[in-house]
């Protein structure tokens, strides 16, 4: 290691010892950088489609649907915008948004798209934890449409959690009414902060800047997982993002 320098034994080993000490610690200071570089909050205007992957999926083992993403101006503001036809969902994956814990907060809008059948809801949201390729992820979305309508049965259904491909919302409604949906004011259309608190297998729900939380999540279904964020929305729903920022958390453990 030392070369052709000539020191006494005991002194070379002792020299040897010293570089082999600082070789780790800068390495062990580089990982830690790049952990700690990870764990910085970070905003993605939308304002631009650079560092998002668009995934279509279809249902039930149909050809993946059509959709066009695109940034177009809407309601004042520079927004990313998903619009996907009839039989599927869609997420803009974020690219290197390795996420476990902390807050993740967009301004999002949405509404049915024109010419949508009478019981789309127009349904847009926010998932996290994707893994697998996008086969395996949790969701909060919002029924825009469900959130000022006369039918207080549909009202309570305004804010919904599910976790594909095992925990759909169908399911989740059948064997837990009422445990993961909830009321929260909506209004079609117009510009809507959604924030979620990600703790563990915990996470609470809040709209447009309310104190207490319109959803709690008390079992997340892929557990103390980690994974990408991705903006979410389904068929027959024109969907509008800005401002999101993901803000991690260090895990305790």
């Amino acid at each position: 290691m030392l070369g052709d320098l000539r020191f006494p034994i005991g002194l070379r080993r002792w020299l040897e010892f010293l570089l082999i000490a600082a070789a780790a610690l800068t390495s062990s200071s580089g990982a830690n950088a790049q952990n700690n570089a990870a764990r910085q909050a970070f905003t993605l205007p939308l304002n631009s489609m650079d560092g998002l992957e668009i995934k279509n999926f279809a249902q039930n083992d149909s050809p993946p649907p059509n959709g066009k993403s695109e940034i177009i101006t809407y309601r004042g503001r520079r927004a990313f915008r998903m619009l996907l036809d009839t039989g599927g969902q869609v997420l803009a994956i974020v690219k290197n948004s390795h996420f476990q814990d902390g807050t993740i907060e967009v301004d999002l809008a949405g509404m049915p798209r024109p010419g949508a059948p009478e019981d789309v809801r127009g349904f847009i949201g926010i998932s996290f934890r994707v893994q697998d390729d996008a086969k395996r992820f949790e969701t909060v979305y919002l029924r825009m449409t469900n959130g000022r309508a006369d039918d207080q049965l549909r009202r309570n259904h305004s804010i919904q959690y599910t976790s594909e491909p095992d925990f759909p919302w169908y399911r989740l409604r059948k064997e837990n009414p009422g445990v993961y949906e909830s009321y929260v004011d909506l209004e079609a259309g117009a510009w809507t902060k959604l924030r979620i608190v990600v703790h563990g297998v915990k996470a609470l729900v809040y709209v447009n800047d309310t104190r207490q939380p319109c959803l709690i999540i008390n079992d997340l279904k892929l557990g103390e997982s980690s994974g990408l964020i991705a903006l979410y929305a389904t068929s027959d729903t024109d969907a509008y993002f800005s401002n999101l920022k993901i803000v991690p958390t260090q895990s305790t453990k």
